[in-house]
């Protein structure tokens, strides 16, 4: 499936309204409620099956979805703001809680949970320009790069990158 190409076209999720996502061990979608189906503007049919990053926007640094994948195959719920690219070009952000499903017997992953809400604008600002940095970051110097700067803020913080989402 071809990638729409990103318009500055914002939709808004409301507060109240919450989407869900889950996916196989390889980030393939297996299911999807009605409000992420709806505001992603693709169809069920074209979602199922598909790579969890066919919603993914380029404005979204690499780093970011390192340090997601790396904690969530480790075990760890992790939090991010994470801006959405829509079928039509259109983008949304929000606030994202993604937990590991594990199966009952084995205790190993089979999956992942993702439960996303309607982000706090002032939040989302501030994560847009650390976002920006990153992007630089990796223009230049690649993941790698990216990744160290991270890193570096992260260190200068004191904090986990779940601390620093938090304290925005």
């Amino acid at each position: 499936m071809r990638r729409p190409e990103p318009k500055a076209v914002e939709r808004l999720l409301e507060p109240d309204r919450i989407l869900v996502s889950k996916t196989d061990k390889r980030g393939r979608i297996t299911y999807g409620n009605k409000k992420f189906i709806e505001i992603s503007g693709y169809s069920e049919e074209e979602l199922l099956g598909a790579p969890h990053s066919i919603i993914r926007h380029p404005d979204m640094p690499k780093a970011v979805f390192k340090l997601l994948w790396d904690g969530i195959q480790s075990g760890e719920e992790i939090n991010a703001y994470v801006k959405n690219l829509a079928k039509d070009g259109s983008f949304y952000w929000v606030y994202a809680t993604v937990t590991p499903s594990f199966d009952s017997v084995s205790g190993e992953i089979i999956g992942y949970f993702s439960v996303r809400r309607a982000p706090d604008p002032a939040k989302v600002a501030k994560v847009t320009q650390l976002y920006r940095a990153l992007l630089d970051a990796e223009r230049g110097g690649g993941l790698a790069a990216s990744e160290k700067l991270l890193v570096d803020i992260l260190e200068k913080e004191g904090v986990s990158y779940d601390e620093f989402i938090h304290s925005l």
